[in-house]
């Protein structure tokens, strides 16, 4: 044998050698996830009952049942009677909607009303949280004052939610406009004009809010459109999260191969940050099966 060929052979065996060792190793250690996935539990899943209509929320949660999804939300506090004795849990209370929010001083007074009251109706279905946002931009209010009429109004109502140990989430929204097949704006997929629709100034406003009372609602769709990094953006951001959103992008459709964000690893970065918390399913069926679609999803997530 040639010098050449006789280094070449035992190059190859040393590396064979290496990489068993790594192989036996890993056989014999539980990977991230796994580990995670045993001390953390499974992914406690929800549904958002709006993307569904007009399928009324006591069907839809019948589906969820048989699903395995565990809560529903974004449904009307009429229907929240009905779909608990079915054996499903409120996820997230709803309050004054994302266009008449705090950055305006003129809706303080309902804001602030609104979120008392879902307060209230959070104690009452013993659910977690209750979704805030900040509001539509208002010509004449700078940036400087949105951020100080938001904090302002929040500052009032989070000793109440402390005192009844419930949660505020704020949501943060995309601001782009997305069109329909007839080149309409659709009113659902973006928000033009929304004032939080930067992921680290919501954070910055939750930090300076300073209440574990008080916390950000990352909506995966929305986080993906507006400032990307999925998964270091909540590793970064994952102390400040009481609530996930999720939807396909483009078109907030489904979690199929038909859009981008990558669902599985980006769900199993929130496992391992000991997220607890519910991952409610918000996007918009575009198929002919909408339960299907639901169920694909729930797949998706189960990670």
């Amino acid at each position: 044998m040639k010098r050449r060929e006789f280094l070449a052979a035992q190059a190859a065996i040393a590396g064979a050698a290496t990489i068993a060792q790594v192989g036996a190793q890993e056989q014999s250690q539980p990977t991230k996830s796994a580990a995670t996935k045993t001390s953390s539990g499974k992914v406690r899943q929800s549904v958002m009952g709006w993307c569904f209509k007009p399928m009324d929320a006591v069907t839809l949660a019948k589906h969820c049942k048989q699903i395995g999804i565990e809560a529903i939300e974004g449904i009307s506090a009429t229907d929240y009677d009905a779909v608990t004795k079915l054996g499903l849990k409120i996820s997230l209370v709803g309050s004054h909607g994302f266009a008449k929010g705090p950055l305006d001083p003129e809706n303080h007074a309902e804001v602030e009303k609104k979120l008392r009251d879902g307060i209230d109706l959070a104690v009452k279905y013993n659910v977690s949280n209750v979704i805030t946002f900040t509001g539509m931009r208002k010509e004449g209010v700078s940036d400087a004052a949105a951020r100080k009429n938001c904090l302002d109004c929040w500052k009032r109502v989070v000793p109440y939610a402390e005192e009844k140990k419930i949660g505020l989430v704020l949501e943060h929204l995309n601001s782009e406009k997305h069109y329909d097949e007839n080149g309409n704006v659709h009113p659902m997929k973006g928000h033009p004009g929304y004032w939080g629709d930067d992921l680290h100034l919501c954070a910055e406003l939750v930090n300076e809010v300073g209440s574990d009372s008080f916390k950000l609602l990352f909506d995966i769709y929305h986080v993906q459109i507006m400032n990307g990094d999925l998964i270091r953006n909540i590793g970064r951001y994952h102390d400040l999260v009481g609530h996930y959103h999720t939807a396909g992008n483009p078109g907030r459709r489904e979690l199929d191969d038909l859009q981008e964000i990558n669902y599985p690893p980006v769900i199993r970065a929130i496992m391992e940050t000991g997220y607890q918390g519910y991952i409610a399913q918000e996007f918009i069926p575009s198929g002919p099966d909408p339960v299907a679609s639901l169920k694909q999803a729930f797949d998706v997530c189960n990670v």
